[in-house]
């Protein structure tokens, strides 16, 4: 691809039309440690539990992730959990990203501490984030919203502040280009109080 591609919010002209996305696998280590970090560390209720239909000598747990959208894992006891970082090549996953609400940012902060579980904050510019690591290495990003934004049009915010990003020659999407982009189309935002950090963002 020569010419950079399009950023817009608006749908393609594809053969095939999603409707949002339904659930995420992956391969886990064991139900114990499974349960432990994402049901009663951070609070995903366990909504399903059956045999692994394609192998029945493992299970498969399903997880709502707060919104209904659902998180499934393969789990097998016969499997030990390795919390050393992963190692990525391509195709393979770099990071999972859940929503924290604003208000409970510096609380959440609190329970990863009082786990042992070690984390980064970030100011990523458009958002706020924690990133943390699962017991088997995976990245887990907790992330807050830096303003209320509605979520049938965050794709449309976006988009207008990648556009006000490139006319305004920076390096990423900052703040200001979010409040400018809420502000072009039209949508009363609150913004939320949440602690300075760090932007992260490498040379």
């Amino acid at each position: 691809m020569t010419n950079d591609p399009e950023i817009t919010a608006d749908r393609p002209d594809s053969p095939i039309r999603l409707a949002g996305t339904d659930h995420i696998t992956l391969i886990g280590s064991n139900e114990d440690d499974t349960i432990e970090f994402y049901r009663d560390l951070l609070g995903m209720p366990l909504v399903l539990r059956q045999p692994n239909l394609d192998d029945p000598e493992s299970t498969h747990l399903f997880f709502d992730t707060g919104d209904g959208r659902i998180l499934t894992f393969f789990v097998n006891d016969d499997r030990q959990s390795n919390e050393q970082p992963l190692r990525h090549q391509v195709g393979s996953v770099h990071h999972l990203s859940f929503s924290v609400e604003p208000e409970r940012f510096v609380e959440t902060k609190g329970a990863l501490e009082d786990a042992g579980r070690g984390y980064n904050e970030f100011d990523r510019g458009i958002f706020h984030s924690l990133y943390t690591r699962d017991h088997n290495g995976l990245t887990i990003e907790l992330a807050t919203d830096k303003f209320d934004v509605p979520d049938d049009r965050r794709g449309e915010v976006l988009a207008t502040a990648q556009r006000l990003r490139v006319e305004d020659g920076a390096d990423f999407a900052e703040e200001r280009h979010l409040e400018a982009a809420l502000e072009e189309l039209g949508i009363d935002s609150e913004k939320y109080d949440l602690p300075d950090a760090p932007t992260g963002a490498g040379r």
